[in-house]
């Protein structure tokens, strides 16, 4: 069973950047589509971002320009660089397989507030 750790989230001003990794355990990672989620106060986890075992990415609407994901399997990582962050893009963010089908790490806190 892979399990993840996120980190790099944090407070942000509006327009700011920020750049989350997700740990990934287990040595079957590589194979496995990979995506991040948000879920915003009062609100469903929502996918943002996906990548394939191959690289091909995938973005919500709202995110798109904005954010991009990005796995290096050698590390068992995937990442997402957010940039030209907003308010709305306050949530706690997840990764997990795309679709999820393994348990939720703890996610990482992003606050975009002035």
């Amino acid at each position: 069973q892979v399990q993840f750790v996120e980190s790099g989230g944090g407070l942000v001003q509006p327009g700011g950047s920020l750049r989350l990794s997700c740990a990934a355990s287990g040595s079957m990672f590589s194979i496995y589509a990979m995506g991040w989620y948000r879920q915003a106060p009062g609100k469903q986890r929502e996918l943002v971002a996906a990548i394939t075992s191959g690289g091909n990415t995938n973005y919500v609407d709202s995110v798109k320009g904005r954010f991009t994901i990005s796995r290096d399997n050698l590390k068992n990582t995937v990442y997402l660089q957010m940039s030209s962050l907003k308010p709305e893009d306050t949530a706690v963010y997840f990764c997990n397989a795309n679709p999820p089908s393994m348990g939720w790490g703890q996610g990482t806190q992003v606050t975009v507030s002035s």
